[in-house]
């Protein structure tokens, strides 16, 4: 079997036959050995006796969902190539010529580009066409480095061995970025071919909402790229932060007719805080993307997962802590030495700001290492993903 030709169907029964006929048409064509799989999400139209009547292989799917329908037709395909594609009649299952010559080029994921093919009216709402996909295209190009650009065209084609090298996971709308992502985070070789979008065929309203599915990519991509969503924005409060604390801990500042005093040197430190538990946070995102098989494991990861986190990070945290409560006593026996009585406060809080800040800096790296030392625990997908 050379290509199988995977639709996700959820009461598809008014376009399912046509979408078959046009793949059966180009099949026809082709000379190659080729199956259609539907991918049955639970259809209670008869979509089901429509794809056997017209020759393809029906996969019934439980659980729901666009990526579940999905994957489980993929898992089924018994072709080295595998080409999907919506089965509501918008795109053309009768010329897949340019997605064969690009597999045949050696790319493991070939992209649909319906920017380029051409859109015809009515295909596509106008949100979706000037505002929803291209931004989304452009987040995906800027955290992913993807070239393709039409992020989340639903036509694309790829290899059986690419699809389940990427180990897809998610189960809803998320499926087409996880493909995408997941075959630029692994160096696959990608490709883009023009293709036209045509009007579905249905009368009733599409399953997308765009919106809320919009929504669902972007927060997705956020999610898969802790390094953007956490670290560097974390590494930029610090960077900030951190100077403008030290020198307000030794005395106030004069800018012009402003001074920056004891009450800045507060907020600076809970900017300091923020910024660390960001970075923190984005570690323990990875480590547990890796440990989940949403994230490969790179060189930095490596270092992670053998540095020994747990130890080294509740030593230090202990260290920041104690060091702390050292700073918090000997301001309590000043006050003690007083009576009681009143300080001066500025010197007194500045103290104390220092104090917190090590006791917090303290107790979130102990803690921190406490869950990423759980996290980088091997499991044997760690060796599987890791053959060093």
């Amino acid at each position: 079997m050379k290509i199988s030709i995977v639709m996700p169907c959820l009461n598809e029964a008014e376009t399912l036959a046509i979408c078959i006929q046009k793949a059966n048409s180009w099949i026809a064509k082709s000379g190659l050995t080729c199956e259609v799989i539907i991918a049955d999400n639970g259809s209670t139209d008869g979509s089901q006796d429509i794809a056997l009547a017209n020759g393809a292989k029906v996969v019934p799917v439980a659980a729901r969902g666009y990526g579940s329908a999905l994957y489980a037709g993929c898992q089924a395909a018994q072709g080295e190539w595998i080409v999907m594609g919506d089965s509501d009649d918008s795109y053309d299952f009768s010329n897949l010529d340019a997605f064969v010559i690009k597999l045949n080029e050696g790319y493991d994921l070939v992209m649909g580009n319906r920017f380029l093919g051409g859109i015809k009216p009515g295909a596509m709402p106008w949100k979706n066409r000037y505002i929803g996909n291209p931004i989304l295209s452009w987040v995906g190009r800027v955290l992913f480095r993807c070239e393709a650009k039409d992020f989340h065209c639903g036509l694309r084609a790829f290899t059986k061995k690419g699809f389940k090298a990427m180990d897809l996971r998610t189960t809803g709308m998320e499926f087409a970025s996880e493909m995408v992502i997941k075959a630029n985070i692994f160096k696959m070789r990608v490709a883009e071919v023009p293709i036209t979008l045509s009007p579905d065929g249905r009368s009733r309203p599409p399953h997308l909402r765009p919106w809320r599915d919009g929504w669902r990519h972007l927060r997705f991509m956020f999610l898969f790229s802790p390094k953007w969503l956490f670290i560097i924005p974390g590494l930029f409060i610090m960077a900030i932060t951190v100077p403008l604390y030290l020198t307000l801990l030794s005395g106030p500042i004069q800018l012009g007719r402003v001074e920056l005093d004891v009450h800045t040197l507060f907020y600076t430190e809970a900017g300091m805080v923020i910024g660390y538990l960001a970075i923190c946070l984005g570690m323990m995102v990875k480590l547990f993307g890796v440990r989940e098989g949403l994230l490969r494991i790179r060189g930095d990861m490596n270092y992670l997962y053998s540095f020994p986190l747990l130890e080294i990070g509740s030593i230090v945290g202990l260290v920041l802590t104690i060091a702390g409560g050292v700073l918090a006593f000997y301001a309590l026996n000043s006050w003690r030495l007083e009576g009681f009585g009143g300080l001066p406060t500025h010197p007194l809080l500045r103290m104390v700001s220092l104090s917190t800040a090590l006791i917090l800096f303290g107790a979130i790296t102990f803690l921190i290492s406490l869950i990423m030392g759980f996290l980088s625990l091997p499991t044997r997908r760690d060796d599987l993903q890791n053959p060093n």
